[in-house]
């Protein structure tokens, strides 16, 4: 059971760091460090701030001592040469209890100032780096915009982007549709011609009924042919009589091969 669920956790968490890597933008990880060490640059920044400040309330404090140190002194001489020898001692006392402060102070003082040294240092070198992520950063990122141009340029005339291979399909799908309808049309047009549908219409004729149209058309031609002539020619009234009684019925000085012919089937 152990073996099962530590391959099920190794599936998932292979499944869950190819899903991050897809969706990770090498762009945004960049601001997002360089937006880190810019943080971790103000924290150094305000470190040396603060130690700046300490170092400065020491400098004040040795200041003040220093100067109680001083009056301490002049008042231990005033008292001597006034003859308070008593008076002249407790100054010096009081004066050696500061001495010994001020050397604390300074022994901190000088071990706040190192500390000062090391962290402005510290920022300098830190600032250096971040102005070198930064141009590298920047660098990298017009470079991956570059590649991913090129690359969905590329895909776009090849045709295997996502969007132009949707179009593709759905020209593929009407040109299909196209060629479908047209071989539909083409096959029932051959169809109607064979007499294998018939036209509900009734529009459609034989070959029987088109070879009676097209003698008709032809004679209709010939009898006003004739009417023309007689008009021209100033016939008789007989003649055209004889022309006009011919339009219903056929020549019979017609010519055989005008007779139609009727192949037996």
């Amino acid at each position: 059971m152990s073996g099962v669920m530590k391959r099920m956790g190794m599936i998932f968490r292979a499944k869950a760091n190819k899903a991050l890597d897809r969706a990770e933008d090498p762009r945004e990880t960049l601001d997002y460090s360089y937006q880190k060490q810019l943080e971790l640059l103000q924290k150094v920044r305000r470190g040396v701030a603060d130690v700046a400040t300490s170092r400065k309330r020491l400098e004040l404090q040795l200041n003040q001592l220093q100067s109680q140190s001083s009056k301490l002194e002049d008042q231990g001489r005033k008292a001597l040469a006034l003859g308070r020898e008593d008076l002249a001692r407790e100054a010096l006392s009081r004066r050696a209890a500061l001495q010994q402060q001020v050397t604390d102070l300074e022994t901190q003082h000088q071990t706040l100032q190192g500390e000062e040294e090391k962290l402005t240092l510290a920022a300098q070198r830190l600032q250096a780096k971040v102005d070198a992520f930064r141009t590298k950063k920047e660098t990298i990122k017009a470079t991956y915009t570059a590649a991913q141009a090129q690359t969905r340029i590329g895909e776009a005339f090849s045709g295997i982007s996502e969007e132009m291979g949707d179009v593709g399909m759905a020209i593929q799908r009407a040109e299909d549709k196209t060629a479908q309808l047209q071989a539909r049309a083409g096959a029932i047009d051959e169809l109607l011609a064979s007499g294998a549908l018939d036209d509900q219409s009734g529009l459609a004729k034989d070959d029987i009924q088109s070879e009676l149209d097209r003698l008709s058309g032809g004679t209709d031609v010939e009898l006003e042919l004739q009417r023309m002539k007689a008009e021209l020619s100033g016939g008789s009234s007989s003649q055209q009589q004889a022309i006009e009684g011919g339009q219903g019925q056929q020549s019979p000085t017609q010519t055989p091969q005008d007779t139609p012919r009727f192949d037996k089937q």
